[in-house]
């Protein structure tokens, strides 16, 4: 066709057109239907040529865009050719989209900054594309393999297809082939699409993301809630190109969310390498444009800045409405030229007035600094957590702390996001970190060691004073800079001579401190003859093996056992320095009568977040720390080892396995005095207690832990992530106290003041076992109601406590009676009284406001100390706690009871836990930190758990409709298991609250049970049913671990517990219909 044979559909079209915009709109979308159809494409690109020449001049191009509601102009790219070094692209827009203009330009420019290579056979998407020039004119220059527009108004993507069409094609519609013979129409696409949706949606993995993007809030909020459609609108849709909603991020506050999105988005669509760049204006300050990239771990590179003139029809305002209520100022520029900051506010009123104000205007590229670690917390956040992604700051002055806390990071939000609950782990620690100890040992330091070798505790001196306690030496050498968390008594005691005393109870172990020179260490040694002696090794002494050796030799000629501190030269590092004592482990296993000590406290990131580990390779003593762990601490942090087990994991997950085998060790073979053994109520407790079952394999089923395996409410994963999430906490985020206060006053009514101490654990067990010393030490009695934990009973045995029991009866559910009670206190001298409420472990019973008043009352009159403990508390089915205020006040016992809680049980945590003391008197809380060596919660902890208290007081839905829920689920099992318990031939009591309930096995009493397998070791086992063995009988028959009478104190009846996972109860059930079958 002839030109003059379009004169008429010209004239046609442009009558349509001059109707209104969405007339013109209408009439291209007919053209862009020809376009689309290779039958009739060649003759609309024709069309559009013969349009184009209608309005040749800049003049008539902007008098078309005025009278005929569309411009088509040519976009010069100058030096910047294309392949035949086209110079231009043809461009057409209507007036409801984005008009190119600086910001677009600007932009391109900084494009132009990055090499050549950086967009060549890469997949690339535009954010905001507009017209679609910018993604046309990547694909003209840089031959990507495809490039995707992405626009959220339909109709800037009909344009940009329109605009495709335009520039793959040429005047006579033919295709313009590039060097590998493709068209544009190969290499772009054009998608309406919110952001990245349309690539996510599709699941298409991107190298390269740009965009230029609005950020302005819409100062008409309302206007950002109405339905996209081509059909809206020309000023709707035109302000889509200007303004941005609320997006729900910490930058909406400077205009920034959209932006914020937009790389969240990208970080789960684009790969590992992939580069991110963006048009950033400067009107919220280059260090807030900058933060947004490098608090989501990226390292920011800045291609190009500039200035540009404020848009005229880009209302500023709501930067003015910022700037009112927050202390942030905007950038602005009065005019180009201008070089001194203006506010949002001045800059309004500036251009009011007529003057032209500018603004910095940047390019941004942005790289992942370990993108698949940091994809995987941002796919956490974006599971149900995204309320919490504006703590999180991957931002990092120093690479090292990057390389540490990212792998954290991301290792936690799998955990979080992967399991519903923290598995079991054996007191000893978990079972992966002290392989992943072992494991470094044997790759670094070529010492075969095995996680039978290995047990973890909370801190250095926790383990000290443990290993001293399991020993209770008369005389212990200890190097000076590893006592100062030792008890004070031990420090000021001079009791040398006397190695017995009249006294059980009585602590007499007596520390001399030493100066760590291994020389005069040893020569106290020889001449004082100590039963122990705990030392590290200064930094000369410890690159050779000799000094170790010497001081083994030493003691092992006097007999004393000895624990080496090696914390000052373990170095978690791929290139750790030469350390004398692992070249000996290297070849020679560790006598039996030497431990080595190390404490975990030398990372990058958290100052404070300590962990230790001690190393025997005698059974005995791994045996016997793993128990005393257990009863003195309860369990050491399980997060705090995911920590350090992360670090050791980075370390080793690179090496090859296997790839140098372990040395030939020789044993050490030199004859040994006779040393000093376990203290004889360590011994007495160790072979008695209940404690926890061996389960290497995690293969048994545990009713015999108060730990919550049921679902982790999604709040309490929220206030884990976030707390390690954070940098630069302030104090009061991470005090404690206040938020303690209001919840011991709301659930108890419990007094407390500005005189109130509050002192914290990792766990209640280790602050009870605190107050065990404390009671010894003022020569006081313990007085148990027969039915109490059996583990903190354990532990005051092993401490040496004067213990008294008080009788309860079946009748009354075991609960202490006043009655009962004034007839022991009447024969006790300073009487410390236990008391587990309201919830009763381990019967689930519940003391009433009214039988704990009469309770107290009793120890009132008897002037009694009471250990409230709550730490089981909290999941009570129907009940709404106590008031115990007017009873404080009416017997004045303030600084006579002590309160002991936690929040594990309480928000069914799991292996989050926090212990906490409230205490009023002043003697008593002197005393008690005169016992220093407590395992402290890390500032992550108490984050979390202010976090959790404070989402309890203000009642927030989401938690307290978890908590009920586990309570309701907790209720019903409870019913569960009594019906199947009674079926089965069970006396049950049933419970009123909490994990746990007690039942009697009368039917099972004195039958024998005969096995040919035993679940245990598979051997041969037959016993006579009775009290003593019942346990082990349903351990051996089918793999349950339950508590027997020995535990719970009160004869002939056992505890289980119920807050175990769907699979795992439901196991358990069949278990006890199991073992009945077998008995019978």
């Amino acid at each position: 066709m002839e030109e003059k044979d379009f004169v008429g559909p010209i004239n046609e079209f442009l009558k349509q057109c001059e109707q209104s915009g969405d007339s013109a709109y209408s009439a291209f979308r007919s053209l862009l239907e020809k376009l689309e159809d290779p039958i009739t494409r060649a003759e609309a690109r024709i069309f559009l040529s013969h349009l184009q020449k209608r309005f040749t001049s800049k003049e008539a191009t902007e008098d078309c865009l005025r009278t005929y509601n569309f411009r088509i102009q040519d976009i010069v790219i100058e030096q910047y050719e294309g392949y035949k070094r086209r110079k231009k692209l043809t461009m057409m827009v209507i007036p409801s989209i984005f008009i190119p203009e600086d910001w677009s330009f600007t932009f391109y420019e900084g494009l132009n900054r990055h090499p050549d290579s950086i967009f060549k056979d890469k997949t690339v998407a535009e954010l905001g594309c507009g017209n679609g020039w910018i993604s046309i004119a990547i694909a003209e220059k840089w031959s990507p393999l495809k490039v995707f527009g992405l626009d959220i108004n339909p109709r800037a993507i009909k344009v940009s297809w329109i605009n495709l069409y335009l520039n793959a094609l040429d005047e006579n519609g033919q295709p313009i082939y590039d060097g590998e013979n493709k068209t544009l129409l190969d290499r772009v696409e054009f998608h309406e699409s919110d952001l990245l949706a349309y690539c996510r949606d599709r699941g298409i993995q991107l190298e390269r993301i740009v965009g230029c993007i609005p950020q302005i809030l819409n100062p008409n909020p309302d206007a950002m809630s109405k339905m996209i459609t081509e059909n809206a609108s020309e000023e709707f849709l035109y302000s889509l190109s200007n303004y941005c909603a609320l997006q729900g991020f910490v930058e909406d506050q400077f205009g920034l969310g959209l932006i914020a999105r937009a790389v969240e988005e990208g970080i789960s669509v684009i790969k590992p390498m992939g580069i991110m760049i963006f048009n950033m204006g400067g009107r919220p300050g280059q260090a807030v444009c900058k933060r947004l990239f490098e608090r989501r771990g990226f390292h920011v590179n800045k291609l190009w800045q500039t200035k540009v003139i404020q848009a005229a029809d880009t209302d500023i305002s709501a930067l003015v409405e910022i700037e009112k209520n927050s202390p942030h100022r905007f950038e602005f520029f009065m005019g180009l030229a201008g070089d001194q900051p203006i506010c949002a506010r001045t800059a309004w009123a500036y251009g009011e007035a007529g003057g032209r104000i500018s603004h910095a205007l940047s390019v941004y590229s942005c790289q992942l600094r370990q993108p698949n670690q940091v994809k995987m917390i941002f796919e956490f956040l974006q599971n149900g957590f995204q309320e919490i992604s504006s703590s999180l700051d991957l931002s990092f002055e120093d690479d090292s702390v990057a390389d540490e806390k990212i792998p954290f990071l991301a290792y936690l939000a799998n955990v979080l996001k992967e399991s519903s609950f923290f598995p079991y782990e054996p007191p000893a620690g978990s079972i992966r970190f002290r392989n992943l100890i072992a494991g470094f040992m044997k790759t670094y330091h070529h010492t075969p060691l095995t996680t039978d070798n290995i047990v973890i505790f909370p801190s250095r001196a926790v383990a000290i004073e443990n290993a001293l306690r399991l020993f209770s030496p008369r005389l212990a050498i200890i190097d000076e800079n590893l006592t100062r968390h030792l008890p004070r008594q031990w420090l000021t005691s001079l009791n040398i001579e006397n190695a017995e005393t009249d006294q059980p109870s009585a602590d007499v172990l007596t520390v001399i401190e030493a100066p760590r020179q291994s020389d005069l260490m040893i020569e106290l040694i020889k001449k004082l003859k100590p039963q122990v002696v705990v030392t590290g090794m200064a930094q000369f002494e410890a690159i050779t093996s000799s000094a170790f050796e010497h001081l083994l030799d030493t003691t092992r000629a006097i007999g004393s056992r000895l624990f080496l501190d090696i914390s000052d030269h373990f170095e978690l590092s791929s290139l750790p320095s030469p350390n004398g004592v692992f070249k000996y482990l290297a070849g020679t296993s560790l006598p039996s009568h030497a431990a080595i000590i190390c404490g975990l406290l030398k990372n990058q990131v958290y100052s404070d977040l300590e962990v230790a580990f001690v190393i025997s390779e005698e059974e005995s003593i791994f045996k016997a720390l793993s128990k005393t762990v257990e009863l003195l601490e309860g369990n050491t942090a399980l997060i705090s080892q995911y920590y350090y087990g992360c670090i050791l994991y980075e370390l080793l997950a690179f090496q090859l396995a296997d790839r140098h085998p372990s040395p030939e060790r020789g044993c050490d073979k030199a004859e040994t005095v006779e040393m000093i053994g376990f203290s004889s109520s360590a011994i007495s407790v160790l072979d008695t207690a209940e404690l926890s079952i061996d389960d290497k394999e995690n293969s048994l089923l545990h009713m015999d832990v108060d730990q919550s395996f049921l679902p982790i409410p999604s709040p309490i994963k929220a206030a884990i992530f976030e707390s390690f999430a954070r940098q630069n906490m302030a104090e009061s985020e991470t005090d404690v106290a206040p938020s303690l206060r209001e919840f011991i006053k709301a659930a108890y009514g419990f007094p407390s003041d500005s005189n109130t101490e509050f002192i914290y654990s990792d766990c209640p067990q280790s602050l009870f076992n605190k107050l065990v010393l404390c009671c010894i030490h003022e020569g006081g009695t313990l007085c148990f109601p027969s039915g109490s934990n059996g583990n903190y009973v354990s532990a005051a045995k092993f401490l040496k406590a004067n213990i008294v029991d008080i009788p309860t009866e079946s009748e009354l559910g075991f609960k202490l009676t006043e009655n009962a009670l004034t007839n022991v206190l009447q024969t006790v001298k300073k009487p410390w009284v236990y008391i587990s409420g309201p919830t009763i472990n381990p019967t689930g019973l519940i003391y009433s406001n009214e039988e704990i008043e009469s309770i107290l009352s009793s120890c009132a009159k008897f002037g009694a100390r009471v250990v409230l403990d709550t730490s089981f508390s909290g999941l009570e089915f129907n009940f709404e706690g106590w008031d115990l205020e007017d009873s404080f006040r009416k017997l004045n016992l303030d600084l006579r009871v002590c309160l002991l809680g936690g929040l594990s049980l309480k928000m069914l945590a799991g292996g989050f836990t926090f212990g906490f003391l409230v205490m009023a008197d002043p003697c008593l809380v002197d005393e008690l930190y005169s016992f220093s060596g407590l395992s402290k919660p890390h500032s992550t902890v108490k984050y979390a758990t202010k976090k959790l208290l404070g989402h309890r007081e203000q009642k927030a839905g989401n938690l307290l409709d978890a908590i009920g829920k586990q309570k309701q689920i907790l209720g019903n099992r409870s019913k569960r298991l009594k019906e199947t318990l009674e079926g089965c031939g069970w006396d049950v009591l049933e419970p009123c609250a909490g994990v746990s309930m007690v039942a009697k096995p009368s039917a099972y009493v004195s039958k024998i049970i005969k096995l040919d397998h035993s679940y245990k070791d598979a051997s041969v086992y037959e016993a006579k049913i009775a009290d003593s063995n019942i346990r082990e009988a349903i351990l051996r028959a089918t793999g349950l671990c339950i508590n027997s009478s020995s535990w719970t104190g009160i004869p002939g009846y056992c505890r289980f517990t119920v807050a175990l996972t769907d699979s795992e109860f439901e196991k358990a059930l069949d278990c006890i219909v199991k073992f009945k079958d077998i008995v019978f």
